[in-house]
């Protein structure tokens, strides 16, 4: 994939999969992928061996990567396709719904 729509630290809604309706923020973008991890949403249960971190080991949540299609930006509470435009020479990321920019 080349340029993502979705950037880290944008608040998606997932709109497929075992954490549906969920919203967050975007942890990380794995472009090369097409992976998004996303906060609070997708979480499993893994098996630590103890470290210097965690040293007792054990059992604990964290969040999985999801395929980026199962997520949507939102802008202004509503989840929104994101497109691209040419402005001053830029290129800016636009909310389909509003056509506001987004950054």
């Amino acid at each position: 994939m080349s340029t993502s729509k979705i950037k880290k630290g944008d608040t998606v809604k997932v709109i497929a999969g075992k954490s549906k309706d969920k919203e967050g923020k975007v942890l990380s973008v794995d472009t090369k992928n097409g992976k998004v991890v996303v906060e609070g949403a997708n979480m499993v249960t893994k098996h630590t061996k103890p470290s210097a971190a965690n040293p007792n080991g054990g059992i604990v949540q964290q969040e999985a990567p999801m395929d980026i299609s199962n997520v949507m930006y939102v802008h202004k509470g509503k989840a929104t396709r994101v497109g691209f435009k040419v402005e001053d020479g830029k290129k800016v990321r636009i909310a389909k719904s509003t056509g506001d920019v987004i950054d």
